[in-house]
């Protein structure tokens, strides 16, 4: 009977306190989540307040909260959500948590932490919170394309999660980090998640079906919940962590096309759990530990925001999205949440990590939460104020990009360039998948080549050791030469697929196919070579790894530079030639029709510069009289304006000093997307 009134008494304290300060934070207009940690704090030990919870039954039931909270962000995730987002999602999603990670870990490096608990640092920075956003999102109303966008992301960052606290559960068991192991592991997760989707696809689907059929709700949450955490259960026998199971489990009832119902109906149950949750990460904060870790919480922080901003932004830019978006989309992703709260105290539990890890994960979180509706609202104008600040030639070439990416992915359709361009990606990956390999290989067993070259030869350890050293160069080098060929064949393919050029003519889309092939090795060599450091910068001299990929993007950023200035002069030619067609035009009083078929002629003679669309600015528009600075279309819209056409006359590629009078024709260039955002910002 006591422990049964210990169990009330605390259930009723956290959530009736849990209660108090989301309604404060609520009216603070504030995300109810750092109520939930303040409330977490004031009944944690650590805190001078004659209020105290159990910390052993608040833990329980904040187990519960994981499972529930995982299985609702399986029921949000399903195939065909995936394959529509996959390309673009899966693009920023890699780019961002690999950087990131790999900045985790180097931080952790430089605190002197273990290598581990520099791993698990890495891993709880890189994922983006579901739940903030979510409700930052709802509350500032950030719908269409960019809620879109950012939703797509997380859903790609929460598989990369699972994979994460997978990997990480092995490695904390004690197996050590080797070839063998990571293989092993690799091996472990895949044979799990075929034979728990595989068979979870052929059950779990018809019984929700015929379960919604009695349609009883009552029997249906049951139902729900109890599959949440026999999942769970699952993965904990095969040693997973139950957020997997959970996810896992959340994930097959979805594929019912059930799951906005059933999440509807199981919402306010994880709800209460989920509150106990947070309560229970609250309650681990230590004002002790924090102070004397705050200058890491301090530096993770920023790391996170900026971190974060950098990744997602020349992700999103790299799959053709105007720099507008992209910098919102940074933005908005630029914090951490529950998944680093579950991997923390995968950490813990495992003793893989010391106990100051856990407060230094909530203390970064709370903050990037706090700093999450801010950097919202201050998206646009920081947005704006990049855009306007960059060169004129990368102003033009972010312009034009988005229409290769448009062009090339209308030309994607023919089957022979997918096969060519898939063919070529496995052998790429099957290249630097061999490297990581022969390196965490050398790394691993190095020194037992050494011991038994010293042993059997009576070489100097020195000696031995250069040999060694010597001898994984030379396994290493040809898969390093396939990786660098094969990224620069997908890149010429895919550029060349977007600008081709026209046999026994001068090539006329040679300057703007070379900053694409430029574009294209940087975005590969971001996706594959980032993910590559990661896995390998464990087991290699400090920074040896990114050393030689930051060199690499630093040489092909020179490349684009250049060739973003000699596209600069083919944009100021394609101009001359668009001001001649539209002055023509005007002299002989032909509809403005009659001007865009003769842009199109001349779009496949002048080809780089998408296909210019000749908009004329009607007297009663807002736009007369203002700049294009004051306007800022390429930065509201992402198309730029490369000639404006006034009588006779024009002005080639335009500034931001440039004014907009009534009757102007103005050749847009960008974007389907793009030209309709200007020709409606341009309406009276």
């Amino acid at each position: 009977m006591h422990d049964v009134h210990g169990f009330l008494i605390t259930l009723a304290l956290v959530l009736c306190v849990a209660g108090a300060t989301t309604a404060l934070f609520q009216w603070l207009r504030q995300p109810v989540v750092l109520g939930y940690l303040l409330a977490g704090a004031i009944v944690s030990p650590h805190t001078p307040l004659p209020v105290f919870a159990d910390e052993a039954t608040t833990h329980t039931l904040s187990e519960l909260g994981v499972i529930l909270l995982m299985f609702s962000l399986g029921l949000e995730f399903s195939l065909a959500k995936l394959v529509r987002i996959g390309p673009t999602a899966g693009v920023v999603a890699v780019i961002q948590c690999s950087l990131m990670v790999w900045l985790g870990y180097e931080s952790g490096q430089l605190f002197g932490w273990t290598m581990l608990e520099s791993l698990y640092a890495g891993a709880l920075i890189a994922i983006s919170s579901t739940t903030i956003i979510v409700k930052a999102f709802a509350e500032q109303g950030v719908r269409g394309a960019l809620a879109e966008l950012v939703f797509g992301v997380l859903i790609v960052e929460d598989l990369i999660a699972i994979f994460l606290l997978a990997a990480l559960t092995t490695l904390s068991s004690g197996e050590g980090l080797s070839a063998a192991s990571l293989l092993a592991t690799g091996a472990r997760l895949a044979a799990f998640l075929a034979v728990v989707v595989g068979g979870g696809l052929l059950v779990v689907p018809a019984l929700i079906r015929g379960i919604l059929k009695l349609d009883r709700p009552e029997t249906t949450v049951v139902t729900s919940v109890g599959l949440s955490f026999a999942f769970a259960l699952l993965a904990w026998a095969a040693g997973y962590s139950v957020a997997l199971g959970a996810f896992l489990g959340g994930a097959l009832v979805a594929e019912s096309g059930e799951g906005e119902a059933i999440e509807h109906l199981v919402r306010p149950v994880r709800d209460i759990f989920a509150a106990i949750f947070f309560v229970a990460v609250g309650m681990l904060i230590d004002p002790a530990v924090i102070a004397e870790h705050w200058r890491a919480i301090v530096y993770m922080t920023g790391l996170v925001v900026v971190g974060t901003v950098i990744g997602v932004a020349v992700g999103v830019f790299l799959t053709g999205q105007p720099i507008r978006r992209a910098i919102q989309a940074g933005m908005s992703l630029a914090q951490i949440g529950e998944f680093s709260f579950i991997i923390a105290g995968v950490g813990v539990a495992t003793s893989a990590t010391r106990g100051f890890l856990y407060p230094i994960a909530v203390a970064v979180s709370a903050a990037t939460t706090l700093l999450t509706p801010w950097l919202i609202r201050a998206s646009d104008p920081v947005a704006t104020f990049v855009d306007r600040r960059l060169p004129k030639p990368i102003q033009t070439f972010a312009a034009l990009y988005g229409t290769w990416i448009e062009q090339l992915r209308a030309q994607q359709a023919e089957p022979t360039l997918g096969r060519r361009v898939r063919r070529l990606i496995r052998f790429l990956l099957l290249d630097a998948a061999c490297l990581a390999a022969v390196v965490v290989g050398a790394a691993t067993a190095g020194g037992n080549a050494i011991g038994m070259l010293g042993t059997t030869l009576a070489l100097p350890v020195r000696v031995a050791h250069v040999i060694v050293v010597l001898a994984a160069g030379a396994l290493a080098l040809p898969f390093s030469i396939g990786v660098v060929r094969r990224a620069g064949t997908i890149a010429r393919t895919l550029a060349a697929a977007a600008l081709p050029s026209t046999p026994g003519r001068l090539d006329m889309a040679d300057a703007p196919r070379r900053a694409l092939v430029a574009t294209f090795e940087i975005a590969i060599l971001l996706l594959v070579g980032v993910p590559l450091a990661v896995v390998t910068q464990p087991f290699l001299p400090a920074v040896s790894g990114m050393t030689l990929l930051v060199v690499g993007l630093a040489l092909l950023a020179f490349a684009l530079w250049r060739s973003a200035t000699n596209l600069q002069e083919h944009a100021r030619a394609g101009a001359q030639a668009i001001v001649e067609v539209l002055a023509r035009q005007a002299r002989s009083e032909r509809h403005d029709d009659a001007a865009r078929r003769d842009l199109d002629q001349m779009h496949r003679v002048l080809p780089g510069l998408g296909t210019p669309v000749p908009i004329r600015v009607p007297a009663g528009s807002g736009a007369v009289g203002r700049t294009l600075a004051e306007l800022n279309l390429r930065g509201l819209t992402g198309a730029t304006v490369l000639a404006i056409v006034r009588g006779d006359g024009g002005i080639l590629v335009p500034t931001g000093h440039d004014t907009v009078l009534a009757g102007d024709l103005l050749a847009v260039a960008g974007t389907a997307d793009a030209v309709g955002a200007v020709r409606a910002l341009l309406q009276p």
